[in-house]
C-alpha cells in the first residue's frame, strides 16, 4: 500500500507479479493512471482509495474509515505500507481492522531535517505508525539509526539485505547493450567531461549547491557540462537565480521527467547527488550498474551505497566548497575516474541486484507468515 501510485509503479515493477507466484497480492493506493498500469503489467487486483498526500484532518479521517472498511472486507493476513502517509493511515486502519501482520517500510525520514512544530508533528506521526505496526523495515542502516536515536520506537528494526527495497535489473542497466549505446549517442559529447544529476529540481536535493559548484568549475575548466534529468519541485523550488542559470547556461542540459534514465547515465562520466536527505536513493545504484562513479553527500543511504575512494566520492551536505573540490578532482583526474568506475558496476551487482533484493523480501514474508 502507498498513497502515491507512482511509487508502487516504479519501485514495485515486476515485483508484484513475482510475489503473485506465492501469494494473493492486492495493491491499494490512490486512483490514477499508474494504478491501471500496475493492474495490466503485474496482473494483480487493485483497490483505489483516495489518499491525500498532505495532511488534511477531515479528508484523512474519511480515508481512515474507508481503509478500515476495506481491510475488514478483505481480511488480509498482512498489510505492507510504504510512504509516510500510507504508513500512518494504513497501520492505524490495519490495527483497527484486526490485521495480524502489519509491516511498514521506512524508505526515508523527513523529520531529521525539519524544525520546530513541523519536526514535532512528523516525529509524532512516525511514532504512531511504529506503534501500530508489528514489523518495521528501515530501508537502510542510516534510517534505522535515526529511528533509534530519536526514540521513534523501541521495537526491533530489521534492514533487509543491504538496505534497498527496489534493486536494480543488471541486464536492463547494461552499459554494453548495443541498442543503449546507439540511443546514448544523441546525448554524448566526448570532448567534455559530463556530470549528470537525476531527481527533483528542488533545494533539498542540493540543486543550488550543484549549479553554483558547476558554474565555479567552469571558470577553471571549460571542458565540462551538466545533464539534469530532473523536473521542477514547486513546493521546494530553487531560487530564481538558479533557475535562470539552468535556462541560460549553454553547458547545462535539462531533460524534464523521463521514463528511461539509462541513455543519459551512459552518456555521462559521473553522477552527482548532493542531496540533504534521502532514505535510500536509487540513482547512485543505477549509475553504478551503468559503470559510472558517483559524488554523493554524507547522508543516509547514499553513504551506504558509495564507499569513499572506491566507487565514488563522499562530501558533506550543503557544502559548496567540498562539492566543487570533488567535482574538480574527478573531472581532471582521468586515472581516478577510471578507477572508481571500474568498481562501480560490480559493487552494484554484489549488493543491489534485483534478485538479491527480492529474495530478501520473499524470505522475510515467508518467515513472518510462518511465525503467526
Amino acid at each position: 500500500m502507498s498513497n502515491i501510485p507512482l511509487s508502487l509503479n516504479i519501485f514495485c515493477k515486476d515485483l508484484l507479479k513475482e510475489l503473485s507466484k506465492d501469494y494473493e497480492v492486492v495493491v491499494l493506493s490512490s486512483p490514477g493512471e499508474d494504478m491501471e498500469q500496475i493492474r495490466q503489467r503485474e496482473k494483480v487486483r487493485c483497490i483505489e482509495v483516495p489518499i491525500e498526500r498532505r495532511m488534511s484532518i477531515f479528508k484523512d479521517l474519511k480515508t481512515l474509515r474507508l481503509l478500515i472498511k476495506v481491510f475488514r472486507e478483505e481480511k488480509p493476513d498482512m498489510v505492507h505500507t510504504m510512504n509516510p502517509k500510507a504508513g500512518l493511515l494504513g497501520m492505524i486502519a490495519a490495527k483497527r481492522a484486526g490485521v495480524p501482520i502489519r509491516v511498514h517500510s521506512f524508505t526515508g525520514l523527513v523529520f531529521p531535517t525539519a524544525k520546530g512544530l513541523k519536526r514535532f508533528v512528523l516525529k509524532t506521526t512516525d511514532r504512531i505508525t511504529c506503534r501500530c505496526a508489528t514489523h518495521i523495515l528501515p530501508e537502510g542502516n542510516g534510517v534505522r539509526r535515526d529511528l533509534v536515536q530519536n526514540s521513534i520506537t523501541s521495537k526491533t528494526l530489521r534492514v533487509l539485505g543491504y538496505g534497498n527495497i527496489r534493486g536494480v535489473d543488471m541486464s536492463w542497466y547494461n552499459p554494453e547493450s548495443p541498442d543503449l549505446k546507439q540511443r546514448a549517442k544523441a546525448f554524448e559529447d566526448k570532448s567534455r567531461f559530463t556530470f549528470v544529476f537525476v531527481g527533483r529540481l528542488a533545494k533539498d536535493k542540493g540543486i543550488e549547491e550543484l549549479i553554483d559548484s558547476f558554474v565555479a568549475l567552469q571558470k577553471t575548466n571549460s571542458n565540462i557540462r551538466l545533464i539534469l534529468v530532473s523536473w521542477l519541485e514547486e513546493d521546494d523550488a530553487p531560487s530564481a537565480r538558479i533557475l535562470k542559470e539552468i535556462e541560460t547556461n549553454n553547458s547545462i542540459m535539462q531533460t524534464g521527467f523521463v521514463n528511461d534514465v539509462r541513455p543519459y547515465l551512459l552518456a555521462s562520466d559521473c553522477l552527482v547527488l548532493p542531496s540533504y536527505r534521502e532514505g535510500f536513493p536509487n540513482s547512485p545504484i543505477e549509475a553504478g550498474a551503468m559503470g559510472k562513479p558517483c559524488i554523493v553527500t554524507d547522508i543516509n543511504g547514499a553513504n551506504e551505497i558509495i564507499s569513499n575512494g572506491v566507487n565514488g566520492l563522499i562530501v558533506p551536505p550543503a557544502d559548496r566548497e567540498s562539492l566543487f573540490e570533488a567535482m574538480s578532482k574527478i573531472a581532471s583526474d582521468k586515472a581516478l575516474c577510471s578507477r572508481l568506475a571500474a568498481s562501480a558496476r560490480q559493487m552494484a551487482a554484489d549488493r543491489y541486484a534485483r534478485s538479491i533484493v527480492w529474495d530478501s523480501l520473499k524470505e522475510f514474508y515467508k518467515e513472518t507468515l510462518q511465525e503467526r
